[in-house]
């Protein structure tokens, strides 16, 4: 290389590194301008981040503030509610102090002979009878079917003397539970037994023939003979029980093989609708005191339990319900009036309208001119068209 290129080298050198120069610090003013970007936008979250956490802080603030009264509040309602509970013991207390103790039920051989041949002797006597009643069953006006509760068979009531809209609910043949209902919405609209009341008994019922009257539960106890238990549901504890005056019981009906005994209400009062190995074709009637539980009156009818599956009374008068063993549909096929008015062959035949199967219980209510059926899990109310007796 000659002297004169390195001149020329020499003298170009100084332009290549201003324009490298120059292009170095144009890429770092970008960059400086990107990096100042990023944290304007670090700057900008930040500022959004801590303005919502506060937000956060003050909302957290108010709901324990809110919380802190809840829990205050509801340590009162607790302070309040355990008041309330000891006034509550010592009121039952008092009560239990105030009721006498549950009688005895041992079986009394000789009293039980004593009301066996008591009723024997006043058995299909005339009865006189205590009101003015003398309407008779034409037909069922309506049927309503409530909803399908429990078990297949049982048995569901209210007070059929009283005032009360409680609804009793037996679930199946034999327990020793009482669920009670405050009122018919309550047990329409829940399908589980959370609104409902538990009243244990003493002593385990069996069957559906049990009754609700006046304030008492009037329920079947099996223990050798068959007893009626008389339980008050106010101080739940048992008034009386006797046990029931007919030897060699048998199924009352034909298709109900767990009832034994049927307690019926009327607008004459209480009746128990049985059957033995006697009159082992045939339903008997009796008639009972609501306060002893005496047997006042009994009767042999001519009723047959074959293809029986329920039976109530009304107005003295007794209607037994029929079916087949292939559930079709219910009738009211045979009557029979304690006081001779009404005859079989001149009362209606009453039919039920069609449903799923067979009942497992009827109560009639004289109060609403209703019965409370059982059919299948389904409970079903049918309302009644009534005529006088000697109308029919």
């Amino acid at each position: 290389m000659g002297p004169w290129r390195c001149l020329l080298l020499l003298a170009l050198l100084p332009a290549a590194l201003r324009a490298q120069q120059q292009q170095f610090m144009e890429y770092m003013e970008r960059r400086l301008a990107l990096l100042e970007e990023r944290i304007s936008q670090w700057h900008d979250q930040s500022s959004r981040y801590s303005t919502e956490l506060r937000d956060f802080k003050n909302q957290v603030l108010g709901m324990l503030e809110t919380a802190e009264k809840e829990r205050e509040a509801l340590r009162a309602e607790v302070e309040s509610a355990a008041v309330r509970v000891d006034r509550l013991e010592r009121e039952v207390d008092y009560l239990e102090t105030q009721n006498p103790a549950p009688p005895c039920v041992e079986v009394d051989e000789t009293l039980m002979e004593k009301q066996v041949a008591t009723a024997k002797q006043r058995k299909n006597e005339k009865y006189t009878k205590l009101t003015d009643c003398s309407d008779t069953i034409a037909s069922v006006r309506a049927m309503k079917i409530l909803k399908r509760f429990g078990s297949t068979s049982g048995l569901w009531s209210k007070d059929a003397a009283g005032t009360s809209e409680k609804i009793y609910v037996f679930d199946g043949t034999a327990n020793d539970t009482v669920y009670v209902f405050p009122r018919m919405r309550e047990f329409t609209l829940f399908s589980a037994t959370r609104k409902a009341a538990r009243i244990k008994l003493p002593y385990p019922w069996v069957g559906t023939g049990h009754l609700i009257y006046d304030g008492h539960l009037y329920y079947i106890r099996q223990q050798g003979p068959f007893q009626v238990i008389k339980f008050n549901l106010a101080n739940k504890t048992v008034v009386d029980s006797s046990v029931f005056p007919a030897e060699e019981q048998i199924p009352v009906f034909g298709l109900s093989s767990f009832t034994y005994i049927e307690v019926a209400a009327d607008e004459e009062g209480l009746w128990a609708i049985y059957a033995t190995k006697e009159n082992e074709k045939n339903i008997c009637l009796a008639k009972l005191d609501p306060a002893s539980l005496d047997i006042e009156q009994m009767w042999d009818t001519p009723c047959p339990r074959e293809n029986a599956e329920g039976a109530f009374v009304v107005c003295g008068t007794l209607h037994v319900v029929y079916n087949t063993r292939l559930p079709s549909r219910s009738r009211v096929q045979c009557v029979f009036d304690v006081s001779g008015t009404l005859a079989t062959e001149d009362a209606s035949l009453v039919y039920f309208p069609k449903r799923y199967g067979s009942h497992s219980s009827m109560k009639y209510n004289p109060r609403e001119r209703q019965i409370y059926a059982w059919d299948d899990g389904y409970q079903i109310i049918y309302r009644m068209e009534m005529k006088k007796k000697l109308e029919v």
